[in-house]
């Protein structure tokens, strides 16, 4: 992996906060790892951490050889000293952690990237792989839409007028069409949700659109409804124009994908397994 696509906080990255137990096997720790993925409080990743333990057992793999709790003696000042809860973790499972985490937290987004490991997955059919890609995809949407919702709040939108301000985001993306005019643009049933049916590409420009107006709004202080209102509108329609310089296809002309209820019930009943390299099956054992 190269160096620069490495996750850092304070100087150090991942690699180097490596360590090699008594078996001669690569470890992290926890605590070490938790600012490194942009975890101030230890309860928060710890979570992250429980997520990430149900997700080896189901992915066929044993928790056991990758997540080991352990304690560390942590100094408090003027000689003082405590014992807190931490975990010797396998490179595998700071895989399944930065999956697990937060999505919003950049540095989580960040060690994703890092962390992948393609290679060590097998090998699993197109739809499944695309399935996979658009359900993360909606369900990160989903937490950024709530994050924005709170945003507007703070900037000054009556709960009463949060329809207006969601529309005008889709009005400034989608050239002038809001929720309801893209759905019957689609044919999509006026009871399901917008998102329900996008595929992963105008996923992906939505929630771009919804986290630049989040930033947007807290970097520059808005505390006007009407404000908020024409600055969500303003970023979808810059949005808009970067998706035209680069000679994308226009959201609104996308046809509308399949309901991801029904990607949900297909994924459900082809779960994949992940299959490790020989040298890593093992982990925190190193092979023994």
């Amino acid at each position: 992996m190269a160096k620069e696509n490495q996750v850092t906080i304070a100087g150090q990255s991942f690699e180097d906060l490596k360590q090699v137990n008594e078996h001669g096997a690569e470890f992290w720790s926890a605590r070490s790892l938790q600012p490194l993925l942009g975890y101030s409080q230890w309860r928060r990743f710890e979570q992250a951490i429980e997520r990430a333990v149900t997700s080896c057992k189901e992915s066929g793999n044993t928790s056991e050889y990758h997540f080991a709790s352990t304690g560390k003696t942590v100094a408090l000042g003027k000689r003082g000293q405590r014992n807190v809860e931490d975990y010797q973790l396998s490179r595998f499972a700071c895989y399944l952690i930065a999956q697990n985490g937060d999505p919003r937290k950049p540095e989580i987004a960040r060690a994703q990237q890092y962390f992948a490991i393609q290679t060590r997955k097998q090998e699993l059919p197109e739809q499944l792989a695309a399935d996979l890609e658009r359900l993360e995809l909606r369900k990160q949407t989903s937490e950024e839409f709530k994050a924005l919702s709170g945003a507007a709040l703070q900037a000054g939108v009556q709960s009463r007028m949060f329809g207006i301000f969601h529309d005008a985001g889709y009005k400034g993306l989608y050239g002038g069409l809001g929720n309801d005019a893209i759905k019957e643009k689609k044919g999509i049933p006026a009871k399901e949700q917008l998102m329900d049916r996008m595929n992963a590409t105008e996923l992906a420009a939505n929630q771009f659109r919804m986290t630049q107006t989040r930033d947007k709004l807290a970097r520059e202080g808005v505390r006007n409804q009407s404000l908020a209102i024409q600055t969500h509108e303003q970023v979808g329609k810059e949005v808009r124009d970067a998706i035209k310089r680069i000679g994308g296809t226009l959201p609104e002309h996308i046809l509308p994908a399949e309901h991801i209820k029904e990607v949900e019930k297909r994924v459900k009943t082809s779960t994949p397994t992940l299959e490790l390299d020989k040298r890593d099956t093992t982990g925190l054992l190193g092979g023994k």
